[in-house]
């Protein structure tokens, strides 16, 4: 008996799907590789600095590009991400950028022999397209010791920055969205600079 059922209902099954048929979407992927827009801020420094590792604050562990919709509930783009973790690639673009701006003779990373004159550490804390305020915005918190006095904390430092969205306030473009975030960091990246030029 068991045998002829089997047999009545494999011809069944073989014409089901579980699951509906939709059409495949390749996974886009963008760089979050903000750009200095201008000259280096200052001449070549003589101080150091070391560069921790930048952690990933509350949320900020997924690679999805995020968008806060008009009614405050977060939308995650599961065909849209980073092609890094966006607290990594905020770590490789906050190096490049202090290179860049030539505030300080060396920028360290962990593991390094030299000693430094400052330590940097902190979090990225905020990165998502605001779509009800027409900005994308980009926020980095961050601590600044000072290795030459015993690892004196000289400050904590909140850099924030935003960009405008190409689309307003109606919902953006995957395009669009890390267009505005990259352009973001960016600016939070250009906010931190002018602090550690006031404090260093």
């Amino acid at each position: 008996m068991t045998l002829r059922r089997t047999l009545l209902i494999a011809p069944l099954l073989a014409g089901c799907s579980v699951l509906p048929d939709r059409p495949y979407l390749e996974t886009r992927r963008f760089p979050l590789e903000p750009r200095r827009p201008g000259a280096p801020v200052a001449g070549r420094g003589r101080r150091t600095v070391l560069v921790r590792t930048i952690r990933a604050g509350a949320g900020m562990d997924t690679r999805n590009l995020r968008t806060i919709r008009p009614d405050g509930t977060e939308s995650l783009d599961f065909y849209a991400e980073w092609a890094a973790p966006p607290a990594e690639a905020a770590e490789a673009a906050l190096r490049r950028w202090l290179l860049d701006g030539r505030l300080f003779a060396a920028v360290l990373a962990p593991g390094s022999r030299l000693t430094p004159d400052f330590v940097l550490e902190g979090e990225l804390t905020r990165l998502a397209a605001i779509q009800g305020e027409g900005l994308a915005r980009a926020e980095l918190t961050l601590l600044l010791m000072d290795e030459r006095n015993a690892s004196r904390l000289v400050g904590q430092m909140v850099s924030s920055g935003a960009a405008p969205l190409a689309s307003g306030t109606e919902t953006p473009t995957p395009e669009q969205a890390a267009e505005a975030m990259t352009a973001a960091l960016g600016n939070a990246l250009a906010s931190l600079e002018r602090a550690l030029l006031r404090v260093t």
